[in-house]
C-alpha cells in the first residue's frame, strides 16, 4: 500500500491548503477592517450630519418644507457678502503663500540641507503642536506694540496701539501668518518625504543632462510633486473656510473693532446662538460644502489626482 507521502499531489501542502493564499486571505480581512472602522466613523460623523445639515437648511423651525428659502434669507443678510469676501481674501493669500513657501522650503531641505534636514524639519513642525486657541492667544500678544518682541516692526507702519494692527485691512495678512505659522510644518515635512520618492536615478540623469539645480527643481521634481500639491491645496481651502477661532478671539480682544461676523462660520455662529436661527447656520454650511467641493473636484481634475500611471 503506498504511503501517504506518495499519493500526494506536487505543489500542495500536507493538509491540501495554500498557506500563501491563506496569508492574503487573513490580509484581506484585516484591511477590511480597517476601511468598515473608517465607513462606519465616516457614516456617523460625516454622512449623518451632512444629511441633518441639508434637511435644516430646507425646512423651518416647524420642519416644514420651504425648498431654497432659508438660501435666499442669508444671502440676503447684509454681513453674508462681506463674511465670503473676507475669506476668499483670506483664501488667495494664504492659499498663494502655502504653495510657494512650503515648497521652497522643501526643496530647500531635500537639496542644499540633508545634514541638518531632521533638525529643521522638527523645528518647523513645532508651532503646529499648539492648539488653535493657545495659537492665536500667543498672537494677541505679538500682535500688541506694546507687549510684543517685534514692537519696533510695527513702528515701521506707524502702527501704535492693538487696535490699528488689527485694522478689519490687515486681517486677511495676519490671518494668513498665523495659518501659516501653524500649519505649514506639517506639509514640509510631507512633501519632504514625497521628495524622497522621486527615483534618484532620474535625478542623475538629469544632472548628466546638463539640468542645474534651478531647472530639476522647475521641471522634474516640482511636476512629480504635483498630486501632492494638489492634495495640499484641497485640504488647506476646506480648512481655510472654516476659519472661526482667529477671527472670534481677536474680535473679543478688540473690544468690539472686529466683527463678530468676519467669516461665514462666525456668521453661522450668530445665526444659531445669537438668533436661535439653526436653519439659516445649516443654510451657510451647505454655501460652504457647495464652494469647498466644487473647488476640489475642479482641482481634482486638473491636477489629475485619480489618474492611474
Amino acid at each position: 500500500m503506498a504511503s501517504a507521502t506518495e499519493h500526494r499531489r506536487p505543489g500542495r501542502s500536507p493538509v491540501g491548503r495554500n498557506p500563501g493564499r491563506s496569508r492574503a486571505d487573513h490580509g484581506s480581512k484585516a484591511a477590511y477592517g480597517f476601511v468598515g472602522g473608517y465607513a462606519v466613523l465616516l457614516v456617523l460623523f460625516g454622512i449623518v450630519p451632512l444629511g441633518y445639515a441639508l434637511w435644516m437648511s430646507v425646512t423651518n423651525h416647524k420642519g416644514q418644507l420651504v425648498g431654497l428659502g432659508n438660501f435666499v434669507r442669508v444671502f440676503e443678510d447684509y454681513r453674508f457678502l462681506s463674511a465670503f469676501g473676507n475669506v476668499a481674501i483670506f483664501l488667495v493669500e494664504w492659499l498663494v503663500t502655502l504653495m510657494v513657501l512650503v515648497i521652497a522650503l522643501a526643496l530647500l531641505l531635500h537639496n542644499r540641507m540633508r545634514r541638518t534636514a531632521r533638525v529643521v524639519r522638527f523645528l518647523y513642525y513645532l508651532p503646529g503642536a499648539f492648539a488653535g486657541a493657545a495659537s492665536v492667544l500667543l498672537w494677541l500678544i505679538l500682535l500688541d506694540p506694546v507687549a510684543s518682541p517685534i514692537g519696533p516692526l510695527f513702528e515701521l507702519f506707524g502702527w501704535e496701539t492693538f487696535n490699528e494692527v488689527i485694522a478689519p485691512d490687515n486681517l486677511p495678512p495676519i490671518f494668513m501668518v498665523i495659518a501659516f505659522w501653524t500649519g505649514a510644518g506639517s506639509w514640509i515635512v510631507i512633501m519632504y518625504g514625497a521628495l524622497n520618492g522621486i527615483p534618484n536615478e532620474v535625478i542623475e540623469q538629469a544632472k548628466i543632462d546638463g539640468a542645474n539645480g534651478w531647472q530639476t527643481a522647475l521641471r522634474i521634481q516640482i511636476p512629480m510633486l504635483s498630486r501632492w500639491i494638489a492634495y495640499m491645496l484641497i485640504l488647506a481651502f476646506a480648512a481655510g473656510t472654516q476659519l472661526f477661532v482667529e477671527p472670534q478671539l481677536v474680535s473679543t480682544a478688540s473690544g468690539g473693532q472686529v466683527s463678530d461676523s468676519w467669516s461665514p462660520n462666525q456668521l453661522a455662529y450668530q445665526f444659531a446662538f445669537a438668533a436661535a436661527d439653526v436653519n439659516g447656520a445649516a443654510a451657510i454650511s451647505v454655501y460652504l460644502l457647495v464652494i469647498s467641493l466644487g473647488c476640489a473636484a475642479l482641482v481634482v481634475f486638473k491636477a489629475r489626482l485619480f489618474d492611474k500611471d
